[in-house]
């Protein structure tokens, strides 16, 4: 099956667009898991059962897990949620050419999606393109302040850089798998995007701790209702004050979330 018609048929069943962001930072885990064998492994646990119900999708960013550990418990927190009947998408942001990007493709044998960068060109992401059944999200108008460094660039053309790379997205989404990663922190650009490629969908990172635009998120990030917003530090990191109830917090965290995005769908 199809990631998006998969991610549609999960968006449907909990009626939710919340993607959870398993950034599993070993410095804010709660001391009483830092005894198990695998700490980030037991947390994730403890944050999937708290917020499978609401969440569409999972992504955990590959950055947390790139140690011998780390990627034992990632092989495992993929495993558990697939197990929950949510999808996984990989925050890993690849690109490279040749035999090192097929490599990196080789990441998803275990998840659902990928997060990969656009600025080497198509055959640096086309590995991962060419995996029909999974998708594909490209890096375009990210929500961290120094985005536009680059992405704003004008080109001779008088678009700037980031239009470009979705109207190349569009040209390479032969399989159906591409969508493109649209920070919420920028809602006309959100907009604007959406107006340039209406069946790409988003993946909207920002609404939580960056404090980007809930409703712009929800009402640009979809296309024909699929596409995912995000929240990792907003949710996971809800109960940080709570110890053993940490999970308790994050479960009302995604919660709320669903609910105030879905007041927009």
């Amino acid at each position: 099956m199809a990631f998006f018609d998969d991610l549609r048929d999960r968006i449907e069943a909990t009626d939710s667009v919340v993607s959870v962001g398993l950034d599993a930072d070993i410095d804010r885990i709660p001391d009483h898991l830092l005894d198990e064998d695998l700490p980030r492994w037991a947390f994730n646990r403890r944050i999937i059962d708290a917020t499978h119900e609401h969440a569409a999708a999972y992504k955990p960013n590959a950055a947390f897990y790139e140690d011998e550990d780390g990627w034992r418990s990632l092989r495992e927190t993929i495993a558990y949620a697939h197990g929950k009947g949510v999808p996984v998408l990989l925050d890993a942001k690849r690109a490279d050419i040749g035999n090192t990007t097929r490599k990196y493709a080789d990441l998803l044998d275990d998840a659902d999606a990928i997060t990969v960068n656009p600025y080497m060109g198509r055959d640096s992401i086309q590995p991962f393109l060419a995996r029909e059944d999974k998708g594909v999200f490209v890096l375009c108008r990210t929500s961290n302040p120094g985005g536009s460094d680059l992405q704003s660039l004008e080109l001779d053309s008088g678009e700037p850089l980031y239009e470009r790379v979705a109207a190349l997205c569009d040209l390479w989404n032969e399989h159906g798998n591409v969508g493109l990663v649209v920070g919420a922190t920028g809602p006309e650009e959100l907009e604007h995007l959406r107006e340039q490629v209406p069946d790409l969908p988003f993946l909207v990172p920002g609404v939580g701790a960056q404090g980007g635009d809930a409703e712009a998120a929800v009402e640009f990030g979809l296309a024909d209702g699929v596409g995912l917003v995000n929240s990792s530090r907003g949710i996971i990191f809800a109960g940080e004050d709570r110890g053993e109830e940490f999970d308790k917090a994050a479960g009302q965290a995604a919660k709320r979330l669903k609910k105030r995005l879905n007041q927009y769908r």
